[in-house]
């Protein structure tokens, strides 16, 4: 992936990515797991892996993301945008896996998703809702090892 996120997750940030996210119920649609500092994003319903993130350390504290691969196989993934799968990427774990609100992120996904679309008037729910899907209010499951913990 050419373009990465520029955000620097704090430490705290980086101990609940690594405990990874995975979905509840079916409109979740995501799941988050961490293989020492790669970070795996999958889609839950296919089980395909869209984005593998290395974070490193930062002088001063926390972690950001050093270099990230994208799925470009067109049959498990249409996403051809470098600048679209940064957003995206960042936003997946800033919202799904943190719960954070991402408001900015939101807007210019779906800002990205319509101009993709050439379709100026799809409404921000939708997209955001087969993008995204949503985030049960209990938080993440916890995972180990790319395995829920019981």
């Amino acid at each position: 992936m050419a373009r990465l996120p520029r955000r620097i997750w704090s430490d705290k940030d980086w101990q609940q990515i690594q405990r990874g996210y995975l979905p509840r119920e079916m409109n979740e649609k995501w799941i988050v797991f961490a293989e020492e500092e790669v970070v795996l994003l999958h889609r839950s319903w296919t089980g395909h892996g869209l984005f593998a993130a290395t974070f490193a350390p930062v002088d001063g504290g926390g972690r950001r993301i050093a270099s990230a691969v994208v799925e470009r196989d067109t049959e498990r993934y249409e996403g051809t945008d470098d600048a679209y799968d940064c957003i995206l990427l960042e936003l997946v774990l800033a919202a799904i896996v943190l719960g954070e609100p991402a408001p900015e992120l939101r807007s210019e996904l779906v800002e990205l998703t319509r101009r993709k679309a050439g379709s100026a008037d799809a409404p921000a729910d939708l997209i955001l809702h087969s993008l995204l899907g949503v985030r049960n209010d209990a938080g993440p499951a916890p995972t180990e090892g790319g395995r829920a913990r019981v």
